[in-house]
């Protein structure tokens, strides 16, 4: 099948990405909001649980109504934010999908680090945070696994004690935040039968919405709920059939994760007005030209091969470039 020209189009651009990003983390200026009525999603870190330098950890940042969210916190997201100049104590809230740690491994950094008191952190009240049942018990094992840092710096550098504590929202799926005409809704995806709970996100704005589909395999409420979506960003997974035989160990990813094959038929069930893979699993000797061809055989609209930093701004039009 023909590729779609925007695929031909961002190629070009994922290509600069890394050059790019290290002329605008150079700035010291933080970047600016997105224009009035649009969202701007940034992908913090669109890797797995392998140690990447090009793909840091699970994790995105969604900028609407002066307000910034985090989604998941995998490995490095404190880097990222740092290389965009978003001092931490800013974001309004965060948001955990499950409790796989390649999707939180970063949260204890995001914590600590955002309480110090240079530019970077300065956070002054509670880390709000919402997700899935399990979340207080998760925020409360951190406070007491870190209780002789927090002592130390409250009576050295004292450093603010609100600053430190969370603010915790857990609960079942529904509207989770609805703040400054930001709502985000949580819903039930399918990251096989032991990993429950586990969550997707929309988040709307404007008139827009975003949809983040979470770790999942093909899942038809993810369908329901991206459909006619200005973006949907989604899991992928491709594993070599020799990687197969040589681990069989990869047989639980390919279980619980979307093949091309499955994301494709939920772009072209669902018709977003661009579809997204970020939380790639590039596997064994895999490349994005596999992925690609794999997803060219079932949908043959607007598609993204997600790269750390790289930017779309939901408005009008959706646009994709570097912050």
């Amino acid at each position: 099948m023909k590729a779609h020209p925007m695929t031909l189009r961002l190629s070009v651009f994922i290509r600069c990405t890394a050059f790019a990003m290290v002329v605008f983390a150079g700035t010291g200026a933080m970047a600016a909001d997105p224009p009035q009525n649009t969202m701007r999603v940034t992908l913090l870190g669109t890797g797995t649980p392998v140690p990447s330098p090009e793909r840091f950890g699970n994790s995105t940042l969604v900028e609407a109504g002066g307000q910034k969210l985090v989604f998941d916190f995998g490995r490095g997201v404190t880097i990222r934010l740092a290389q965009l100049r978003i001092p931490f104590g800013t974001i309004n809230a965060h948001f955990l999908t499950h409790f796989h740690s390649d999707h939180l491994n970063g949260l204890p950094d995001l914590w600590l680090t955002g309480w110090l008191r240079p530019p970077y952190g300065n956070r002054n009240t509670p880390m709000a945070i919402y997700g899935p049942p399990g979340l207080t018990k998760l925020t409360k094992g951190l406070t007491d696994a870190f209780v002789r840092d927090i002592e130390i710096r409250k009576a050295d550098e004292h450093d603010p004690e609100a600053g430190i504590a969370f603010d915790v929202h857990e609960g079942a799926p529904g509207v989770m935040y609805d703040q400054g005409g930001v709502k985000v809704t949580a819903f039930n995806n399918d990251h096989g039968p032991l990993v429950v709970p586990s969550y997707g996100y929309k988040i709307e704005y404007q008139g827009h919405s975003v949809v983040l589909s979470g770790d999942t395999r093909y899942n038809a409420e993810v369908v329901r709920q991206a459909t006619g979506a200005d973006l949907l960003v989604h899991c992928v997974t491709v594993i070599p059939d020799e990687l197969l035989k040589q681990f069989p160990a990869y047989q639980a990813v390919l279980q619980h994760l979307a093949s091309p094959e499955d994301a494709a038929r939920v772009f072209a069930e669902a018709h977003p007005k661009l579809a997204v893979y970020s939380h790639i699993g590039l596997n064994g000797n895999a490349k994005e030209e596999d992925l690609v061809a794999r997803t060219r055989k079932i949908y043959d609209g607007p598609l993204v091969v997600g790269q750390d930093l790289m930017s779309i701004e939901v408005g009008a039009q959706t646009k994709v470039g570097p912050r």
